[in-house]
């Protein structure tokens, strides 16, 4: 069972918590830290999209964050984003190297697999330069199936278009646009 903090409006833990199931069956708030990867390459800024594994709950095979969890109950945001960028894509860091890029609340309604799935979390972005390819990526397999770099500017353009199958917000995006353009 994987509890997780309830949280107020600012992500705030009021002292509740709850299973992550019942939290997105019934629109219950909750943290996740999102961590963006990026690169410069060619004079442009590149990010890592994840293609999601096909069984995962929810968005199967679409293409996603670089690395984004749940957090634990207990937990804080950057012990959670270096536990996940470990899990998912074999990658070390100290909390020190991710570049806050903003917070965001997020709710929506939908259904998967003929269940409703109401997601209310109050997430943390950050971007992380890393410089690797593809290839040098320990993937978790029950989570990730691929990775993939694409230039920056080109992503947004994507999820905005909808040419890829994603689960990416372009607010999102843009907040990494913006923090990774000021950190050049």
């Amino acid at each position: 069972m994987e509890l997780l903090d309830i949280v107020d409006e600012n992500g705030q833990p009021t002292g509740g918590t709850v299973e992550r199931t019942k939290a997105h069956a019934e629109g219950i708030r909750h943290r996740t830290s999102h961590v963006w990867l990026v690169r410069k390459r060619n004079g442009h800024v590149e990010v890592l999209l994840q293609k999601r594994s096909d069984n995962k709950d929810s968005f199967p095979g679409c293409f996603d964050i670089s690395s984004a969890g749940h957090i634990p109950a207990g937990v804080d945001f950057i012990p959670s984003a270096v536990r996940e960028l470990k899990e998912e894509l074999g990658i070390d860091i100290s909390g020190d190297e991710l570049i806050l890029c903003g917070n965001r609340d997020v709710a929506w309604d939908t259904e998967f697999y003929g269940k409703p799935f109401r997601d209310r979390q109050y997430s943390r972005i950050f971007a992380l330069w890393c410089d690797k390819d593809e290839s040098e990526f320990v993937l978790q397999e029950e989570e990730v199936s691929g990775v993939m770099w694409m230039d920056l500017d080109e992503a947004i353009k994507a999820v905005e278009a909808g040419t890829i199958r994603h689960c990416i917000y372009t607010e999102e995006l843009m907040m990494v646009r913006r923090t990774v353009i000021d950190e050049l």
